[in-house]
């Protein structure tokens, strides 16, 4: 830059002293021309822009950064690195430079390569401690179980400390919505006097005028629960919740750049929450001079409405129990116990997981599916059916998903070699249920000990106390005893049986 004190000699020089052009650039070392320029234009002061910059640091790494920009230009925006994401990139492969160096090469590579959206003015905001949170969603590209998945994430921002939380869903239904809220506020360990929000339509029924709104039934009794006011920002006017769109870019390029890979959403989440706090930890508050965001939620912490405790996260449709113990919703179908059929019951939808309500009680529970056209199955709930229908074992759609102990498919296999029905096994599991199969197990084990199979005595095994001893040589005597007798009293049956 040409300094201002040198203009202001070359002006005197001209003007006050009477010297020729030539003269002064021969006593400055300067150029005639630059002289003249000055003089001529009445120059007051001049910057020099440098047209060309070396970067001695960053030399070496220049190929590795540009390999990594053009890998970057042919991918959907969702998943370009931002300055910050390369720079550390590099940093971990020895580069000891500056991170405005880096920036600086990036936005110059970039003007050169790629077209630059327009710049937009907004109006900065500020808020008080635990006055106010924001809400958005963004869609994400990850590798899910090896398969190129879109999947929704739930941004939450608290206003005034920046402290964030992303966690990921299959999509944004109501029940998803409810679910982000449930671990953000345990996450931040309360919430704040109200909330920011797009117009959702999981959340907000009608648009009224001004900031008024008709919110939905379920989205109001979140609020109520956790005791903050709702408040929806103004159609097409997102700076008003503008932290949390910058959120969305934050995550977008920190957490989900490179393209992510995991085999759950469950583990997504993990490791999404840990970056959150990483980033909080490491990066420094943008109005609070000398902390870091962490630190500054820290002082927010104390102005936050304590947490309560969890909001019932789901959303109910009534339905009716099909003749084929099911219940649908969104497309798949999900059983029921065979006893309930017919029956009105509340179908209790969440984030990942299906329960079926009757009167209050809880007779079915799914893990949700996401596809479509599918049907679950928990066989428990058709084995009373197989008192009536027990050629249904053999070909049933349950029953290809009965998991049994190794002990009761031995017990079964060998009822089979003496009667091809299976009305003796269907016997056991009738005697059974999901909750008591660990004692069947047992009883099996017991009975494949002695050598008998006959349901009558496995099922007596089972409900006597005797059944605990396995290891008592005095009871295995006395069960022993009572099987000999059985066998004695029961010849022909026994008989029947191969015993």
């Amino acid at each position: 830059m040409l300094i201002v004190e040198t203009i202001s000699k070359i002006r005197r020089m001209y003007f006050v002293d009477n010297k020729k052009y030539k003269e002064i650039a021969r006593e400055l070392r300067m150029s005639k021309n630059t002289v003249k320029e000055i003089i001529k234009n009445k120059v007051l002061s001049k910057e020099y822009i440098r047209t060309t910059q070396a970067y001695p640091a960053l030399k070496e790494y220049i190929t590795k950064l540009e390999e990594k920009l053009e890998h970057d230009k042919n991918e959907p925006r969702r998943r370009k690195r931002k300055s910050m994401k390369l720079y550390k990139e590099i940093k971990s492969l020895g580069y000891t430079g500056s991170y405005e160096a880096v920036n600086n090469y990036v936005n110059k590579w970039k003007l050169k390569n790629t077209k630059q959206a327009s710049n937009k003015a907004f109006i900065p905001l500020e808020f008080e401690a635990g006055e106010a949170f924001q809400f958005d969603w963004s869609e994400e590209e990850i590798e899910l179980a090896g398969k190129i998945t879109r999947i929704k994430v739930a941004q939450i921002r608290l206003a005034y400390s920046r402290f964030f939380l992303t966690v990921a869903f299959p999509n944004e239904q109501l029940e998803m919505v409810m679910e982000a809220h449930n671990k953000a506020f345990e996450f931040f360990a309360g919430t704040c006097k109200k909330g920011l929000y797009d117009n959702m339509k999981t959340a907000v029924h009608k648009i009224l005028i001004g900031k008024d709104r008709i919110y939905n039934k379920k989205f109001l009794e979140l609020a109520s629960h956790y005791l903050f006011e709702p408040t929806a920002c103004t159609p097409a006017a997102g700076w008003e919740k503008g932290q949390v769109e910058g959120q969305v870019k934050t995550s977008r390029y920190n957490f989900f750049t490179p393209l992510v890979k995991v085999d759950t959403l469950d583990e997504l989440n993990k490791k999404l929450k840990q970056c959150c706090l990483d980033w909080s930890k490491s990066t420094k508050h943008p109005t609070i001079e000398g902390k870091t965001t962490w630190e500054v939620y820290q002082e927010e912490k104390r102005f936050l409405i304590p947490y309560c405790s969890r909001f019932d996260s789901c959303k109910v449709q009534p339905s009716v129990v099909s003749a084929y113990s099911l219940i649908n919703y969104d497309t798949n179908s999900y059983s029921v116990d065979s006893a309930y059929v017919g029956k009105k019951v509340a179908v209790h939808i969440y984030c990942n997981q299906i329960a079926v309500i009757h009167d209050g009680k809880e007779i079915a529970r799914h893990v949700r599916c996401f596809k479509k056209h599918k049907s679950l199955y928990d066989p428990w709930h058709y084995v009373p059916v197989l008192e009536k229908k027990p050629g249904a074992i053999r070909n049933g759609a349950p029953f290809k998903q009965l998991d049994l102990p190794e002990s009761v498919n031995k017990i079964r296999a060998k009822l089979l070699l003496y009667s091809k029905e299976e009305k003796q096994f269907i016997k056991l599991l009738l005697n059974t249920g999901k909750d008591k199969l660990s004692k069947l197990d047992e009883a099996c084990q017991k009975a494949l000990q002695t050598g008998i199979s006959n349901a009558d005595l496995i099922i007596d095994l089972m409900n006597s106390k005797q059944s605990t001893a396995l290891d008592d040589k005095c009871e295995h005597n006395k069960i022993l005893g009572a099987m000999l007798k059985y066998k004695a009293e029961n010849p022909n049956q026994l008989l029947a049986q191969g015993v």
